[in-house]
């Protein structure tokens, strides 16, 4: 459908054409949603996935008593509907003057991708033998210096792809991005679900098909930096 040149939504088209992708990358307010969701995911990934792996790391080598209530606790926000935590944090945000702001957005991002984060590199942390990390102590490193030359190494597959996740996370999300971001800061999902209200426009058609190329060419990036691990 984004390739046709019908001013409606048409499969198959009758005729081919670019004009809804020329229409997307011409207009400023689709323009600067892209930026915005492209901004907000990187931020997302790069405060989301050290968070994530430390605890998850914290979680793992703790052996805490109700370390499996904790980590119930952390995994909350993937279990609980979104539409419940957006009108949460739209209420404390309105308090908090965070509604419409970047801040607002990548922190509440941050909130549903953490839990993702967890779970991939908590499953790669159960595969890893810390006999290994122990070593490193008993020889007089610090457990940060044993983590860092030793453990991460050895689960970066894991991290990069929980950052990759935790970027999707926040670029492909629509129902909180509805409650926290506007104005300036809104979001290309939000954009489109506003266009999908007022009207049917074939640019939808044509940023639905570089949202899937951008995430399927991110997992298979990921896929093949991590071929050998």
């Amino acid at each position: 459908m984004s390739f046709s040149a019908s001013q409606y939504l048409e499969f198959p088209p009758s005729k081919w054409s670019l004009r809804w992708y020329e229409s997307y990358f011409n207009s400023k307010s689709w323009m600067d949603a892209t930026a915005t969701s492209l901004k907000a995911g990187v931020l997302t990934a790069l405060f989301a996935t050290p968070i994530a792996t430390m605890a998850a790391y914290g979680l793992h080598v703790a052996r805490l008593r109700h370390s499996n209530m904790l980590l119930m606790l952390l995994l909350t926000p993937i279990v609980i509907p979104n539409i419940l935590i957006g009108i949460g944090i739209f209420y404390v945000y309105v308090q908090l003057k965070l509604v419409n702001s970047m801040l607002g957005l990548v922190l509440a991002h941050s909130m549903l991708a953490i839990p993702v984060v967890m779970l991939v590199v908590g499953s790669a942390l159960k595969t890893f033998d810390l006999d290994q990390e122990l070593v490193a102590r008993s020889l007089g490193a610090s457990r940060i210096k044993a983590f860092w030359m030793v453990t991460l190494p050895q689960i970066k597959f894991s991290v990069i792809t929980g950052a990759v996740l935790a970027f999707l996370t926040s670029f492909d999300e629509i129902i909180v991005a509805l409650f926290v971001s506007g104005g300036p800061n809104s979001t290309l999902t939000r954009n489109m679900f506003n266009a999908l209200r007022d009207q049917v426009d074939p640019t939808i058609a044509a940023v639905s098909t570089l949202i899937v190329l951008v995430t399927t060419l991110l997992l298979v990036i990921t896929q093949y930096v991590g071929r050998d691990k």
